[in-house]
């Protein structure tokens, strides 16, 4: 059938993250070719509610389209949402998002641990831990998940063990992570040095995340590995040996041709200063090399 965008319930768009960059893909497809697959809708106290295509239905927005294409499922709202699960088990989900999913079938629909581990085809625990995910990440963090400004991963793996140490500082710092659009790695260094700073260094890293991390790969790129130094002196200890031959050559030529006064000075002037520093770093080498460790 087709339907008026307008006429659609979207209660369950918080269970989805946003992409952004998918997103865009899907408009421009959309532009191109049209609406090739209906949503799926069921029918609830006399409205359509839609359960699955929210990013099809928000493309078809942003291009301008009142019509969309719908498929109605003969199911109640519960076993919908449990047809688009197992409908879309290819896509990759993250746990969070199969975390709202187990809240919503739990808190609305009255759906049993036991019941929905049956359902998932999961353990018991694992629907525990799932349903832990979203009791312990502050709903604003959550938010800046769905909407595609932070990682579901960065979330999970480091914001959710920071905000059962301190809710508060958790939210903060996911709030300035999602400005910043961290990396999961570079949340991880940030979290990491949280928790080995005091008081006064873990406000000012929760409050100014990118600061830290500039400052971390400044002193990171002073704190050069010896391996790479004793590299860089090698290569710089073979360019003096081939510009000391390619010298002897120029010498050997200038001498047939019988140099000036003024100009055997100068070289002889050059020459002074440079063997002064290269007499320099043989003592420093011979010296620095036997007494180095």
């Amino acid at each position: 059938m087709e339907l008026e965008r307008h006429t659609l319930v979207l209660k369950y768009a918080t269970l989805r993250v946003m992409d952004p960059h998918g997103q865009a893909r899907l408009c421009a497809s959309l532009a191109e070719v049209g609406q090739q697959s209906p949503v799926l809708v069921v029918r609830s106290e006399g409205h359509l509610v839609l359960i699955d295509g929210y990013r099809r239905l928000a493309a078809l927005g942003s291009l301008g389209v009142d019509m969309v294409v719908a498929t109605e499922l003969a199911l109640d709202e519960t076993e919908a949402l449990l047809f688009r699960h197992r409908m879309a088990k290819a896509e990759r989900r993250s746990a969070l998002e199969e975390a709202w999913l187990l809240r919503e079938l739990n808190e609305t629909f009255g759906l049993s641990l036991d019941e929905l581990a049956r359902r998932f085809v999961r353990s018991k625990s694992w629907v525990s831990r799932r349903l832990a995910l979203v009791r312990d990440l502050p709903e604003s963090v959550q938010e800046e998940v769905r909407q595609g400004r932070l990682s579901a991963q960065a979330a999970m793996k480091h914001l959710i063990p920071l905000a059962r140490a301190n809710a508060e500082q958790a939210e903060e710092l996911g709030r300035h992570v999602a400005k910043e659009r961290l990396s999961v790695r570079q949340v991880g260094e940030v979290v990491a040095a949280w928790r080995k700073g005091d008081a006064a260094l873990r406000e000012r890293i929760v409050a100014h995340p990118e600061l830290f991390l500039r400052a971390k790969a400044a002193m990171a790129a002073e704190a050069v590995e010896p391996a790479v130094l004793e590299r860089e002196l090698l290569q710089d200890i073979e360019r003096i040996g081939s510009l000391a031959r390619r010298a002897r050559t120029t010498v050997g030529a200038l001498s047939k041709e019988r140099p000036t006064l003024s100009a055997r000075e100068v070289v002889l002037v050059a020459w002074n200063e440079a063997s002064h520093e290269v007499g320099r770093l043989n003592e420093l080498l011979v010296f620095g090399l036997d007494h180095a460790g």
